[in-house]
């Protein structure tokens, strides 16, 4: 069964005459009576009565019709569809990126997105890195590491990995503490697939300092619930929780922070929306955390 042979078939029905309809799907009036004839033999019901010389519909014609009209409309449907992902539309997009990344930037981003935004989807990608990301089905991935070629990534975000205290804590009026002094006190932290863990262990094992005492929390959130209840310092990147105040990890006159990019296949025929989706979450993460370079 040919597509075109059901759109004779609704145009004939509609059109009341073969003669009509032609004209409408410009064939002539034999082609289409042909045509007619081939659809009637694949379905093996005849869907016109021709007697006393004329052409009607018969009570399967009538019975077909309205599925006729659906497959049409469907056919219709499909091509505007993949009309709109030829040129590189979205209705759907997926977006990839460690709990706290997820969390506290792309959920209230999202927020501020509208209806003629796509839809978008997440998917948790802690301990793994952009490209791996990419690989599982996210369109946009969002980790501390460039993807290798031929994949395209573009620097999303520097943000601070933040000492939380509570108010009554020694240092909870400083704007910043060395990384030497932070190793003095016990400190809470998160598993070390969380990019905040990763830049924290980096950063003593390029000192060769050690830890005085570490409580491993399962996330930034329990972490920072711990450092209210007196556990030690929450060193995490996510934003303040259970009134603790944030203090800044000096790292020899830089901040202690994680660097973030956003990465995308740039061999998707939606290549250049997910770079403009891209861009639009560097500048909302510039307005909300400000520059996006360690201060």
């Amino acid at each position: 069964m040919q597509l075109r042979h059901v759109r004779y078939f609704v145009a004939t029905a509609d059109a009341g005459s073969v003669s009509a309809a032609a004209a409408r799907v410009h064939v002539t009036q034999p082609a289409l009576s042909r045509q007619l004839r081939l659809l009637e033999q694949d379905l093996g019901v005849a869907l016109f009565d021709r007697s006393a010389g004329r052409l009607a519909l018969s009570r399967t014609g009538r019975a077909l019709l309205p599925a006729a009209r659906d497959l049409l409309a469907s056919a219709d449907a499909l091509q505007r569809r993949a009309a709109f992902h030829a040129g590189g539309g979205l209705e759907r997009v997926t977006i990839a990126a460690p709990t706290v990344t997820l969390t506290d930037i792309v959920s209230p981003f999202v927020a501020t997105m509208s209806s003629d935004d796509p839809v978008v989807d997440v998917l948790q990608g802690d301990g793994r890195t952009t490209a791996e990301l990419l690989r599982s089905g996210a369109d946009l991935a969002i980790g501390t590491q460039r993807p290798p070629a031929p994949l395209s990534s573009r620097p999303l975000a520097v943000l601070p990995v933040w000492a939380y205290v509570s108010a009554a804590d020694p240092w909870a009026e400083r704007d910043r503490v060395s990384l030497a002094d932070l190793l003095t006190r016990p400190l809470v932290v998160v598993p070390p697939a969380f990019a905040a863990r990763e830049a924290l262990d980096t950063a003593v094992a390029a000192r060769g300092a050690s830890y005085s005492g570490i409580v491993e929390a399962a996330n930034g959130t329990i972490a920072q619930a711990l450092a209210a209840s007196g556990r030690g310092v929450a060193v995490v990147s996510d934003d303040p929780r259970f009134d603790l105040r944030p203090v800044a990890v000096d790292l020899d006159g830089e901040r202690l922070s994680v660097r973030l990019v956003a990465a995308w296949d740039p061999r998707s025929a939606a290549a250049a929306p997910l770079e403009r989706l891209a861009r639009r979450l560097g500048s909302w993460v510039a307005e909300r955390y400000g520059p996006a370079s360690p201060r």
